[in-house]
Parts: structure tokens; C-alpha cells; sequence
């Protein structure tokens, strides 16, 4: 045997043969894929191969179950898929996320490292596909066209449940806390970006609270539509070579590995060919991404300065600002989240253009959709959790800025209006800006108001507080 022998095994498809490297539990397929798609470098999330290996696991155990496949070969299957969950093999799974329509080649990648793992715990060669074969036995009544979408639906949710959903609990609990350290610190509002009535910090942080919670919300109704499942409608929808009650148990399988109520489509072809719920989830996620960038804008208004901006609160200094200018902090964890945001917008219309692109009984853009909704869903989990640790946690308020522009606002005479009508309150504003006298001044000297009235009239505190319930 010479060296070259040594290093490589002989595998075989419906194209002819080729070399695998010995020590590769991928094989042909996978090898074909790597030649054909050398389009980013980036492999597919680690998220995206625990939902496969799930599926596997679970059609493996009903494909025992009911007599589809060997008992001994579903048990090594199934002991495979959990080293696999367990991070053993990662770097066998090695197709480039720009493949092949549909998923085909990260399909046979999955399917080849199990059948060849499960070799290797049956005693038998890798490679030796006559005993566990990827396509017979590891993907016995499967098709890449309802594995896939499925596999969106599972690797979603475990993102939503593991990343997301934590870090807008966080979040959200932050900014409460916030909200009542504040509460009693009267800033000016600003519209138009310029000065309005005056209003309370801590209110601004309950709104951020408050619109992050109505976010969440809607992301939980649009996951509901992730947990009916196109599985076991084999190549077109319709259940080719699968046993009658294989669909319903690898559902079953599913959601108790996940802890979610998956059930069965009730159309197995409209479930296959709609990626209509991805982009009901990724829309939410659009919109939770909107208000993110819109509230880190917002901390960076706020924190501007120190000398020639608002700064009405402190963001905390994580790091140095700049390379040139000494003492400068700069807003970055809110930039950071901007950004973040963006790239999920940008992931937002590539998922909605794939998702129509599809034809008759199969989209083929799902490789794109699967990478761009589980990593929108795993990076903003990582950004809300990064802005909640490093920047919202530690915000203070500048109680005196924040006064002082309350007091100097020109937007204080809308208090007026009800007493000496909107356009005598007009003419004292006007006065007002072009004097320097303060409106308290101009108001009594025009003999508009006693002093006892306006006192009363332009309370910050009772002019910040928000209506009763």
C-alpha cells in the first residue's frame, strides 16, 4: 500500500469516483460541494447544524420505531447525532452557506458525517456505504425538500429561545430599573429636534421598555408560524417512501427535543413550498431593529459632549475613543447596535426576495434564507445583550443639565395657551428668544398672569407628568 493509499478512501456516487481524505467523516458529496462552491468561507452556524442533527435523530428513532431502518443501524445514528450535539466533528461540516438550491450539498454533508460515524460504532470501515448509507439509511424517507425547511423552523427557534428572548429580558428589566431610578428628573422634550414641553427621564426609558416589550411580543406571535412542520412530505409534499405515521412521531420527536408545540402541517406541500413564516419572523425582527437603531441614536443624542452637546445622561467609557485626541470615550456600544441593525435589515430583504423566487414545489433559495434569519436572530440577541451589559446597566443621569433645559425652554409657553391664548403665548416666546428675558419675566410685565398663576401654570413636575390611567 503506498502513501497515497494510506491517506485516502475510494467513495463512490452516481458521477463516478473520487479520493476522500481518510480521516474525513464527509464524504463524495460534501467533497463535490467544496470544489463547486468556494464562494465565502462561511460555514454553516453552529445553530443551523444542531437543528439538522436534531431531525436526523428524530427520524432516525421513528424510522427504528417502525420498522424502516435496522434497529442497530437507527441506534448508531442516533448515538452519532448526540456526539455531534455534544460539539464533536464541527469541523466536518464544511459547505460553503452560498451551495447548491435547496440545501442539497449541507444536506449530504449532514447526512454522509452520520453514516460514517455510525460506521465507525458499528465496527465497519468509513465509507462503507452498503451497511449505513447516507441516502438509504441516514436519509430513509427524507428529502432535502422537507428537511431544510424544517431545519430553518428548529434552528430559529432554538435562536429565538437561547438568544433573543433572553437578552429582551434582560433588556427590558434594565430599562424599568432605569425608569424609576429616574423618574424624577425633569428633562426638555424635543421634537423636530427642537425643544418641546418638558417630560421625565425616567418615562423616556419606560417608553424604550415598553416598545421592546410590544416587540417581543410580536416576534412571539410570529414564531407560532415556525411550528408546523413540512416533514414527511418527502420530495414534493406528498410523503413518497415513508411509513403512514412517520410524519406525526418525528414531530412529536422534535418538539420534546425542543420543548415547542410541533406539530404536522396541515398541507404538507404548502409548508414545503411557502417560506412564508421566515419571513413573518424576519419582518419582526426588521421592526425590533428599527426602534434599536432609533433608541441607540437616542443614548447617543443624549450623551453627546460633554462640552458642546446635551449631555443629559453618561453613557459608560468601555474604551478609548480615538488615536489622535487623549480623553475621548465615544458611544460605541450604541454604534455597534446600528450597525448590527442595518446588516438585519439588509438580511430582511435578501430572506423576502429568496422567498418568492421559489418555484412550483420548491423554493431553492433556502440556504440563503437559513443563514441570514438564524444569524439576524443570534446577532441581535448578542448586540441586546452586549448594549444591556456594557451600556445600559450603567447610565447615569446629569440631573442639573437635565434641568436647566427644562427651565430655559422656549416650549414652556404651551403651558401658557390655556390662560392667555396661543398667540399672546407666541409673542412671549418670540420676545423671549430675541431678549434673553425669561418668559416668567415678560408674562408679569405685560400683566398677562399674577405671579401666584404662573407659578402654579408652569410647574416642571406637574407639567411632566404623564395622564392617569
Amino acid at each position: 500500500m503506498n502513501e497515497k493509499e494510506n491517506k485516502y478512501r475510494i467513495e463512490k456516487d452516481s458521477m463516478g469516483e473520487r479520493q476522500i481524505p481518510k480521516e474525513a467523516y464527509y464524504g463524495i458529496q460534501t467533497l463535490r460541494a467544496i470544489e463547486n462552491f468556494p464562494i465565502s468561507g462561511i460555514k454553516p452556524l453552529p445553530t443551523y447544524i444542531d437543528a439538522c442533527i436534531l431531525i436526523k435523530k428524530a427520524t432516525a428513532i421513528a424510522n427504528g420505531e417502525l420498522g424502516c431502518i435496522p434497529s442497530d443501524i437507527s441506534k448508531g445514528i442516533v448515538q452519532a447525532a448526540d456526539e455531534v450535539l455534544k460539539g464533536k466533528f464541527r469541523d466536518q461540516f464544511v459547505v460553503d452557506v452560498y451551495q447548491a438550491g435547496a440545501g442539497t450539498s449541507h444536506h449530504m454533508n449532514v447526512n454522509e458525517v452520520l453514516a460514517n460515524r455510525a460506521l465507525e460504532i458499528l465496527g465497519k470501515d468509513k465509507g462503507n456505504y452498503k451497511e449505513v448509507s447516507p441516502n438509504d439509511r441516514v436519509n430513509y424517507g427524507q428529502s432535502t425538500n422537507d428537511v431544510i425547511p424544517t431545519a430553518i423552523r428548529v434552528g430559529s427557534l432554538l435562536a429565538l429561545e437561547h438568544s433573543l428572548y433572553p437578552a429582551l429580558d434582560s433588556a427590558i428589566a434594565i430599562l424599568q430599573n432605569k425608569a424609576d431610578e429616574f423618574q424624577h428628573i425633569v428633562k426638555s422634550g424635543r421634537t423636530h429636534m427642537q425643544d418641546a414641553v418638558p417630560v421625565r427621564l425616567g418615562e423616556g426609558f419606560r417608553a424604550w421598555a415598553q416598545i421592546l416589550q410590544d416587540h417581543f411580543r410580536r416576534i412571539k406571535t410570529a414564531e407560532q408560524d415556525l411550528y408546523n412542520l413540512g416533514l414527511g412530505g418527502s420530495a414534493a409534499g406528498t410523503g413518497l417512501n415513508t411509513h403512514p405515521n412517520y410524519r406525526h412521531r418525528v414531530a412529536e420527536l422534535l418538539g420534546e427535543f425542543i420543548n415547542k408545540p410541533l406539530r404536522t402541517a396541515p398541507h404538507l406541500m404548502a409548508a414545503m413550498q411557502s417560506m412564508s413564516p421566515f419571513v413573518s419572523v424576519s419582518g419582526s425582527l426588521r421592526n425590533l431593529a428599527q426602534d434599536l437603531v432609533k433608541i441607540s441614536h437616542d443614548l447617543r443624542l443624549m450623551d453627546s459632549g460633554p462640552k458642546t452637546g446635551l449631555k443629559e445622561i453618561q453613557l459608560p467609557p468601555v474604551q478609548p475613543g480615538s488615536s489622535i485626541m487623549p480623553g475621548k470615550y465615544n458611544p460605541v456600544m450604541a454604534e455597534m447596535t446600528s450597525m448590527v441593525c442595518f446588516q438585519v435589515m439588509g438580511y430582511d430583504s435578501a430572506i423576502a426576495l429568496a422567498a418568492q423566487a421559489g418555484q412550483l414545489e420548491l423554493n431553492v433559495m433556502m440556504p440563503l434564507i437559513a443563514y441570514d434569519l438564524i444569524h439576524s436572530i443570534e446577532i441581535l440577541g448578542n448586540t441586546i445583550k452586549a448594549l444591556s451589559d456594557r451600556c445600559l446597566s450603567g447610565i447615569t443621569a446629569r440631573r442639573d443639565r437635565c434641568l436647566a433645559y427644562a427651565e430655559g425652554s422656549l416650549a414652556l409657553v404651551t403651558a401658557l395657551n390655556p390662560h392667555i391664548g396661543y398667540l399672546n403665548a407666541a409673542a412671549v416666546a418670540k420676545e423671549s428668544l430675541e431678549t434673553g428675558k425669561s418668559i416668567r419675566e415678560i408674562v408679569l410685565a405685560k400683566s398677562l398672569m399674577t405671579e401666584a398663576e404662573l407659578a402654579q401654570v408652569l410647574d416642571l413636575e406637574k407639567m411632566s407628568n404623564l395622564p392617569a390611567k
